[in-house]
């Protein structure tokens, strides 16, 4: 029978797939920023990748001090995340929509990683690697502060542009009957509530 795992062959399986999903979304972060609309979005994916790169070091650096070889494990979270990413970008959204969809697909990275961080710190501390900890502590906090940046985009008008377009589509299709002399404004509106 073998031999059963410790917490630290958990811990290695952790940072493997941590170091997977950074590596995984060096790659996703600019096509993101790509398919923003809004330049404060972009440069926050830009910086966000940038940021990204340095947590692929910090991870590098834990397995040498550790005399671990650096490898990844295949995140499949994160691969799920991005393609769930991926399919949003193709669909045919209005420019404040997608931007609003590009940060709920960023947030959901960013919740991802604060959860796999947060258990990676606690398990180094359990460990006794203290410099692990230390390491990942300021990635936590630039997941945590790049989460907060989305956020502040979000309710700082994002959001709301993109609603405003959902009222400005549903008045451009009740004034089209009139216009083509189907019927008033006020039987479109019937047949809007009648459908809901």
């Amino acid at each position: 029978m073998a031999e059963a795992g410790t917490l630290r062959d958990a811990f290695l399986d952790e940072l493997r797939d941590a170091y997977d999903a950074e590596k995984q979304l060096t790659k996703a972060l600019p096509k993101m920023a790509k398919a923003a609309s809004s330049p404060k979005l972009r440069a926050a994916f830009e910086e966000h990748l940038e940021e990204t790169r340095g947590q692929v070091d910090r991870l590098e650096q834990i397995f040498q001090n550790l005399d671990e070889k650096v490898r990844g494990k295949h995140c499949d979270g994160i691969a799920g995340i991005i393609e769930e990413g991926k399919s949003v970008m193709e669909e045919d959204f209005d420019e404040a929509t997608m931007d609003a969809c590009l940060i709920a697909g960023g947030q959901r990275a960013e919740h991802y990683e604060m959860a796999a961080y947060g258990t990676l710190i606690a398990w180094a501390k359990a460990l006794g690697h203290m410099d692990a900890v230390d390491l990942l502590q300021q990635t936590l906090d630039e997941e945590k502060t790049a989460d907060e940046k989305l956020t502040a985009l979000a309710e700082g008008g994002i959001n709301q542009r993109a609603a405003d377009a959902v009222e400005a589509d549903t008045e451009m299709d009740e004034e089209e009957p009139a216009a083509v002399g189907v019927g008033s404004k006020r039987s479109t509106s019937k047949s809007k509530t009648a459908r809901r």
